[in-house]
């Protein structure tokens, strides 16, 4: 998305100078100069990172219910070049491990404890991102028996519709919701459209790198809060339009207590 911005920025630069418009051309290779040290030096990703990552900094999950549920959110897979088997991606190691965590500590209680994993096959590798992530957790000790896999879903805003049905179905108590920190806020957004009142709980966090020189870490991470921005942006442009389906009518999940 930066780059896309700042080729932009440079196309209409090289058009200013065609047209002999010097201040204009000044200006736009100004811009893009401008633009470019700020996101990849640090201080733009830094903030955005911040608005989307600090309310969500700390995590208290409280007592545990009768009966709970733990929903974990997919980040795509990845398939091995030596043995062509399909792996949870880079960044979701950390959002199984935080789930497989709660699980144990939700057992441990001597509640009952479902953990749902969703994602569909969005990538066409050829299998669901749950059922692979589903083979790591039963790894990690999760019983096949209390874990759930939601196959359908291609996106975060189907992750929550496809998933209040088996939520509704199961009606549990405690609900969590684990994620990266830095795709809680959106997550939060859709689901709640949905009437699911998770707890959020941040798996992981993102940081850029403050330098005196320009570094593509930062490039990277401000992609990813910008592509957090848009979905976030979106979702009302699309209320706003009567765009979005309408919310499923029934009680909220977990129902309020009265």
């Amino acid at each position: 998305m930066v780059f896309i911005v700042l080729a932009v920025l440079s196309l209409l630069a090289l058009a200013a100078k065609y047209l002999q418009w010097r201040r204009g051309f000044v200006g736009l290779v100004g811009l893009a100069l401008l633009l470019f040290f700020a996101v990849a030096c640090g201080p733009v990703p830094r903030w955005l990172l911040g608005q989307l990552q600090r309310p969500y900094a700390v995590t208290l999950v409280g007592a545990w219910a009768p009966r709970n549920a733990i929903v974990l959110l997919t980040a795509g897979t990845t398939r091995m070049p030596a043995t062509g088997i399909l792996e949870p991606s880079l960044f979701a190691y950390g959002r199984i491990v935080r789930a497989a965590m709660l699980y144990r500590d939700c057992k441990a209680s001597g509640q009952q404890c479902r953990l749902l994993v969703t994602g569909g096959d969005s990538q066409h590798h050829g299998a669901p991102e749950s059922v692979v992530y589903g083979a790591v957790l039963r790894q990690l000790g999760v019983s096949a028996t209390d874990l759930q896999q939601e196959t359908r879903s291609m996106n975060t805003w189907q992750n929550a519709k496809f998933t209040r049905p088996l939520l509704q179905a199961y009606a549990p108590q405690k609900l969590l919701l684990v994620t990266s920190g830095i795709h809680l806020r959106r997550s939060m957004l859709y689901f709640r459209y949905f009437g699911l009142r998770p707890e959020p709980v941040r798996a992981d966090a993102l940081e850029a790198i403050m330098s005196p020189w320009p570094r593509a870490w930062n490039l990277t991470v401000c992609d990813a809060a910008i592509h957090e921005y848009l979905g976030i942006a979106r979702f009302y442009v699309y209320n706003a339009l009567g765009w979005n389906i309408e919310p499923p009518r029934g009680p909220l999940i977990p129902a309020r207590v009265p």
